[in-house]
């Protein structure tokens, strides 16, 4: 294909062609796996034509194949079906139209599903697309709620009349979209991208009346289960079936088994809350009515207490403690005084007794010298003729020595 042109030299339309035939057919046979979506098969032709679509991207190629290679799967094969060719790349050079011509064409069985489904399931588990922790609450009251269903779908019937019944001012944001079949992946998996972009939408629930596993092959696409766990917005999985979980179910923040199931899982039924609210209302009655009860009873038995009926009693009591406490101080103290009055009379009498006044009262005199010495012995009277003071108890008067 390395050809030395220029605007001078071009090629012809028909040597490009053929030159990109001989590239292509060289290429050699691929086993290609997808989705049959358009089959013709005329009567009499020798060649039937369909479409082969990858489920996942918006990507289709041409198949042709002999009539006798596709009578072999016609009785199982239809439009929809799940098929894995062997084909060889195959250039139409009059029309420049790059098609598969294949050689044997297999039907994808439902055990080789389930097999791909589990390896699937089992790495993106390993990625902890699945874990626990990842998913986020649900709010309690949700005020829009986005809705990815099939347009005029009894899924999409069951989640607004039953959610609507339950609380009649929610209001739903809904987006309809194919839920099987060749177009489904690519339709969700907008839509729910497009719910999760609204700020205003609290929770996207993805609904769908049930169906066989190959109906339901679309939510566990691998595309669709990353954006579902890429989610800002809680989603929730609302697929009616029982004996098969698709993986949405998993990556989902809350499985419900139907849409039914859905729209009471979502938003709480206004008569029940209502019920709730007159039930605690009841309840904080009592309790109140109880607590004032017990308050009253609690004053009673207090109002009925001594120190309440009469208060001044307490302090009656304790003005007679007083009182007797100060006559009795003032009765100690009398006696101490009347004990220290006698004792200070017996000491009084024995110091009046003791003093030299009532010795002189006894008959007694003390007689001095001029000078005033006491005259204690005979020698201390001095010479005869001296003249000495006699002091008695009535007064003094004068003596003289005799020899």
């Amino acid at each position: 294909m390395a050809l030395q042109t220029s605007a001078d030299a071009p090629l012809p339309v028909g040597d490009v062609s053929r030159l990109i035939g001989g590239w292509i057919d060289r290429l050699g046979a691929v086993w290609v796996e997808g989705q049959i979506t358009q089959l013709s098969r005329r009567p009499g032709a020798g060649v039937v034509f369909l479409t082969l679509r990858d489920p996942s991207q918006d990507i289709s190629v041409s198949v042709t194949c002999f009539r006798q290679v596709f009578d072999r799967i016609a009785d199982v094969v239809t439009e929809g079906a799940r098929v894995v060719v062997l084909a060889k790349p195959e250039w139409y050079a009059p029309r420049g139209q790059l098609s598969l011509r294949a050689t044997e064409i297999r039907p994808v069985g439902i055990g080789e599903l389930l097999v791909r489904l589990e390896q699937l399931k089992k790495s993106l588990a390993s990625e902890g697309l699945f874990a626990l922790d990842r998913k986020k609450p649900l709010p309690f009251l949700p005020q829009l709620i986005g809705l990815v269903c099939g347009r005029a779908s009894a899924a999409e019937r069951d989640v607004l009349e039953n959610a609507r019944r339950r609380w009649p001012a929610v209001r739903f944001e809904v987006r309809n979209a194919a839920v099987q079949g060749v177009h489904a992946v690519n339709q969700v998996v907008q839509a729910v991208k497009e719910l999760d972009d609204l700020p205003d939408v609290d929770v996207i629930v993805v609904a769908r009346g049930g169906g066989s596993v190959e109906d339901l092959l679309p939510f566990s696409d691998e595309q669709l289960i990353r954006t579902v766990a890429a989610c800002r917005t809680p989603v929730v999985s609302a697929i009616g079936h029982e004996p098969d979980s698709p993986l949405l179910d998993l990556v989902a923040d809350l499985r419900a088994s139907t849409p039914t199931d859905a729209a009471k899982k979502i938003v709480p039924d206004v008569g029940e809350e209502l019920d709730r609210v007159r039930q605690l209302r009841d309840r904080a009655l009592r309790s109140v009515r109880g607590l004032l009860d017990r308050e009253e009873r609690g004053l009673a038995h207090a109002l009925g207490r001594p120190s309440m009926e009469r208060p001044q009693r307490m302090v009656d009591e304790r003005a007679a403690e007083i009182d007797a406490l100060i006559g009795r101080s003032r009765r100690v103290l009398g006696h101490l005084l009347d004990r220290a009055d006698s004792e200070l009379a017996h000491t009084r009498a024995r110091v009046v007794a003791l003093s030299p006044a009532a010795t002189l009262e006894r008959g007694y005199a003390v007689l001095q010298r001029a000078d005033g010495h006491v005259v204690r012995a005979p020698e201390d009277a001095g010479a005869p003729g001296d003249v000495l003071r006699a002091r008695v108890s009535g007064g003094e008067f004068a003596v003289r020595v005799s020899e």
